[in-house]
């Protein structure tokens, strides 16, 4: 979400900021509002006509002007023609929003109104409805009747009633049903946004790490997104023949020459690639980059040279690449690339990260895919690398961890692919922050160019060579970690931390961080414990954390999270969000209120997964 719409295509200095891009086949989701009224004419339904419509109207004004997708365009709203009164215009609004491209239902009203009758029963539409709390009119008895009817037939709802009443005459929008609407609407969107979409594995399992063992069921039922694959091979058939756009090429190798700064090679002299090798590496990382962004997306101009199917893409708004180890056991690895496409900059200038999951982790690719969706910002990939105790630091550093860092810390840190934005040189009021790519400033993003170093390979790893990112998150900023696991018997869980980045001394960092591979990106993370259950310790968070991997995601948005999971069926297995913050459909609290854990499992193995009920 965001609250500004800026949008340049002027050329700013050396990078460009794009003007917003549809790069993927498919509507672009729109929120339908519903506005719903007392279907008794000669004086009832009369009376409420202007309030009902208004209520439409300030509604689909306030999401507009406060949500944005992920390409910074301003989100539509499209409003029934008329009141909905009976099953007759209920069906007249349905057809409606079917042509004009509707994704996400929000209905509205002051009133009683006939609920079954009134309600959407469209089958995988996100929905709520928001009843007025006024004395006038019973808003809040057709809410409560309308949700139980939607709780019985199996289409939860969500309930949005603010906690104030207010006068008829008031067209005001409550903080906290401000609040309930945005995280609706977002996590409506995101899962509207991604459906019908792909997922991309250029290439197959990488080390046996089972999260590159796409599961389509999971993909198709859940998310319902279909699977697309390509052998790695393909990207040889493409650099050999010449199947990319040259003058792009060109401009992309001047970029890189100007802007990436080659840093230390680590590598044990006598086995150290001669310069000749390391210029041949960068040439072949940045044709992996452009063939990689052309197989998801398309490239218009490759049709010109000859090559149509190839200029269509695979209509992936998300990929994954194998690399290690057939690939990086002869060639460069895919950390450059992977690091860049994830990023919100390239040689085409500021423009919206694509995804693209290290070692083909699908699991964290769809975490890096819904984060970005929820936050409109680049993602980070990593690690879960080490827990460091206060103990271990100061033994090993002679240093004594304080602040946000007193009870330990994560090493997050994978083998240079993470995006470039995690630098933290993104700056608000003088704070390090990650933001969405068209607030983005050319010297922020020459700034996170500035921060990053690109070593040569660690070539006991990638004997193939490349070059991975190397840098230092900055800054105290708010983020949240999160994996999806899949587990027999139950399916998908959703893990969610928020927590913060943290600073240390360059010193302490410096002899941690050369304990491990120090070509890498390092974030430093610190999860908000609670002093409970998986959440007692920093130490407890990593020791419950079911995958090696994680992503993290900008601010303190575990609670959109929670909203999306329960639209998707995704049950949470563990998130440190406090009570007060989450939402979920009025039909999970008929599973049990005192243990929202439980309930939310059960609620979700109930209703089953949205797309695989053969709609």
């Amino acid at each position: 979400m965001a609250t500004q719409n800026q949008f340049t295509e002027q050329l700013t200095g050396n990078i460009s900021i794009n003007a917003h891009q549809k790069r993927l086949i498919g509507t672009v989701p729109k929120v339908g509002i519903r506005p719903v009224i007392d279907g008794r004419r000669k004086g009832v339904r009369e009376s409420l006509e202007e309030q009902t419509m208004e209520m439409a109207r300030t509604a689909a004004a306030f999401i507009s002007e406060n949500v944005l997708h992920t390409n910074g365009k301003p989100v539509e709203c499209v409003i029934a023609d008329r009141c909905i009164g009976g099953v007759a215009e209920a069906a007249m609004a349905a057809q409606k929003f079917e042509k004009e491209g509707v994704g996400v239902s929000l209905t509205v009203t002051p009133c009683w109104c006939y609920g079954s009758e009134t309600m959407d029963m469209h089958p995988w539409y996100p929905k709520a409805i928001w009843g007025f709390n006024g004395s006038e009119r019973p808003g809040a008895v057709y809410l409560a009747a309308t949700k139980a009817a939607h709780d019985q037939k199996g289409l939860p709802v969500f309930s949005i009633y603010g906690s104030e009443v207010q006068d008829a005459g008031d067209k005001s929008i409550p903080d906290d049903v401000q609040h309930k609407i945005l995280e609706f609407v977002k996590a409506g969107l995101a899962l509207a946004e991604i459906r019908g979409k792909s997922y991309l594995s250029i290439g197959s399992v990488s080390m046996g790490i089972v999260g590159s063992m796409i599961q389509e069921d999971f993909f198709e039922d859940f998310l319902g997104m279909r699977c697309e694959a390509v052998d790695m091979t393909e990207l040889v058939r493409r650099t050999n023949e010449e199947i990319y756009d040259k003058k792009e090429y060109d401009e992309a190798m001047k970029w890189v020459r100007e802007k990436c700064k080659e840093g230390e090679d680590n590598n044990p002299q006598e086995i150290q690639l001669s310069r000749e090798e390391k210029d041949e590496n960068w040439e072949t990382v940045v044709k992996m980059t452009i063939i990689i962004r052309d197989l998801m997306v398309g490239n218009p101009k490759l049709d010109e040279i000859g090559y149509e199917e190839e200029a269509l893409g695979h209509n992936a708004i998300a990929s994954g690449f194998q690399g290690q180890r057939q690939w990086t056991d002869h060639f460069p690895n895919g950390d450059f690339s992977e690091a860049i496409l994830n990023s919100s900059f390239d040689w085409n200038g500021i423009r919206e990260p694509f995804i693209v999951a290290t070692e083909n982790d699908t699991l964290n690719g769809v975490c890096m895919l819904l984060g970005h969706q929820l936050t409109n910002t680049a993602p980070i990939f990593g690690d879960i690398r080490t827990y460091w105790s206060p103990e271990a630091v100061k033994r090993v550093t002679g240093h004594q961890l304080n602040k946000k860092a007193s009870g330990g810390m994560i090493h997050f840190l994978n083998s240079g692919s993470a995006s470039l934005d995690g630098t933290g040189r993104h700056k608000k009021n003088g704070k390090s922050v990650i933001k969405p790519w068209w607030q983005i400033t050319e010297e922020e993003a020459e700034n996170c160019l500035e921060a990053t170093r690109w070593c040569p390979a660690n070539l006991e790893y990638f004997r193939g060579g490349g070059y991975s990112s190397q840098f230092l998150t900055e800054g105290e900023m708010p983020v949240t970690l999160t994996r999806i696991n899949l587990i027999k018997g139950i399916g998908p869980v959703l893990q969610i931390a928020e927590g913060y980045t943290v600073d240390i001394p360059e010193a302490v960092h410096d002899v941690l961080n050369k304990r491990t591979d120090p070509a890498w990106p390092t974030t430093w993370f610190v999860p908000n414990v609670t002093g409970q259950g998986a959440f007692r310790s920093v130490y407890a968070v990593m020791n419950n954390w079911g995958s090696n991997h994680g992503v993290l995601s900008y601010g303190h948005v575990g609670d959109s999270f929670i909203t999306l999971a329960s639209m998707l069926r995704i049950p949470v297995s563990m998130h440190n969000v406090p009570e007060e913050r989450i939402f979920r459909p009025s039909a999970w609290a008929a599973f049990g209120t005192a243990d929202l854990e439980s309930a939310d499992y059960r609620a979700c193995r109930n209703f089953g997964p949205l797309f695989g009920k053969g709609c």
